[in-house]
């Protein structure tokens, strides 16, 4: 949890150049943006900043150059769609931390916005070398973290550079912590907790911790398959991680011990293919036929969900139900994000499919929270210390 003198209320900022990392890591396809929401919940800050008489200075990454320069990943068209949104300039500066970002910052007037070149581009940022640290840190006066996205992150931009600086978070990064704070130290009672996605493997961690606080566990998406199978139900070609069999039994052993109800799938959508144009049927659990994979939630499971949800005082939701990416497939995924947006409770969304899932029903705007971190919003929820977090709390 935040304490005082740690967001960018709590520092004088005005005339002061500010280092701002944000997660500008949105989806780019022939130079256009396909989703700008984390660009577009970055503004508060950087408005924030801007009416305080600050000069902004913008890091962010964009892909995985992997330390290297890659044209197609520069971020200077994000400059210039920043720019649109807010009815000014951003300009551009095409290094992070070199001859050029020194020389344009040093000249910065009070309310000026500068974007820096994807700092990824850098083999010191994924290295958080220090003397990559110190040389960012020398382009300001005060570092912000807003990008919670890559909290999880032991980077030069995310947690090397608070050493060298006074560090604080922004609007973004405190909504982020307080809200996944709230579900981990003071959840409503009843606690539900919604996981889809593809793996068990990457939800170990968050369903033992989560186990301990919730009152009710509902498991859907190719997850799920796994879980069944361990129950003993033939799944036909459904994918299923055969190597954690028996996690799935242990976890639902203690779930039963710590007396926390787990609802799984009653029916699937079946196909005999992984395609958007295949034929499907609705299925029972016991009566998948072989041949056929289950690709999304049926309408019992719906329902059983839906009632659970209903009841719910606090929500946390990670991973689509089904193939969302396939129309045919989406349905479980959304008629859930419906029963979540009417949902008495507060309803936490973390994870880039289910909350890219949920964007498209139109119901973000009912959300308590949605989170911008995938891996981040995980870890968090896994109890683990965030180095992005931990960097501000020290300070």
């Amino acid at each position: 949890m935040l304490v005082n003198n740690k967001t960018i209320r709590d520092v004088d900022v005005s005339g002061k150049r500010i280092l701002v990392r944000v997660d500008f890591n949105v989806p780019v396809k022939e130079g256009r943006i396909g989703d700008d929401t984390r660009i577009v919940k970055a503004l508060p800050t950087i408005k924030y900043l801007k009416d305080e008489g600050a000069k902004i200075i913008l890091v962010t990454h964009l892909g995985r150059p992997k330390g290297k320069v890659v044209p197609e990943m520069s971020v200077e068209l994000l400059a210039s769609y920043l720019s649109k949104l807010l009815g000014e300039r951003v300009m551009f500066v095409a290094d992070c931390g070199g001859e050029e970002s020194h020389k344009v910052t040093a000249e910065m007037k009070a309310g000026q916005i500068v974007l820096l070149e994807n700092v990824r581009f850098y083999p010191g940022e994924e290295r958080n070398d220090p003397d990559f640290a110190k040389g960012l840190a020398s382009l300001a006066d005060i570092y912000v973290n807003d990008a919670f996205g890559t909290a999880h992150r032991a980077h030069a931009s995310t947690e090397g550079v608070a050493k060298f600086l006074p560090a604080v978070a922004g609007f973004l990064m405190e909504k982020e912590i307080l809200a996944l704070s709230e579900v981990l130290e003071k959840p409503g009672n009843p606690f539900v907790v919604i996981l889809g996605g593809a793996k068990v493997s990457d939800k170990i961690s968050v369903i033992e911790n989560l186990l301990k606080k919730a009152h009710c566990l509902l498991i859907g998406g190719a997850m799920a398959n796994t879980f069944l199978k361990a129950q003993g139900h033939k799944m036909g070609t459904s994918k299923i991680e055969i190597d954690k069999l028996e996690i799935a039994n242990k976890l639902l052993k203690k779930a039963e011990e710590l007396g926390v109800k787990v609802i799984l799938p009653q029916d699937v959508v079946v196909a005999k293919e992984f395609s958007a144009e295949a034929q499907t049927k609705i299925e029972s659990v016991n009566e998948i036929p072989d041949g056929w994979m289950a690709l999304d939630i049926g309408p019992k499971t719906v329902q059983a969900f839906s009632k659970a949800i209903e009841k719910a005082q606090t929500i946390v939701w990670n991973g689509p139900l089904g193939v969302y990416e396939f129309e045919k497939f989406a349905i479980g995924t959304k008629q859930i994000a419906k029963a979540a947006a009417s949902a008495q409770g507060k309803t936490i969304i973390g994870g880039g499919d289910v909350v890219a899932a949920v964007e498209k029903t139109g119901l973000s705007e009912k959300i308590y929270h949605i989170s911008t971190g995938g891996g981040a919003s995980l870890e968090f929820l896994e109890g683990k210390i965030l180095p992005g977090v931990d960097a501000i709390l020290k300070k």
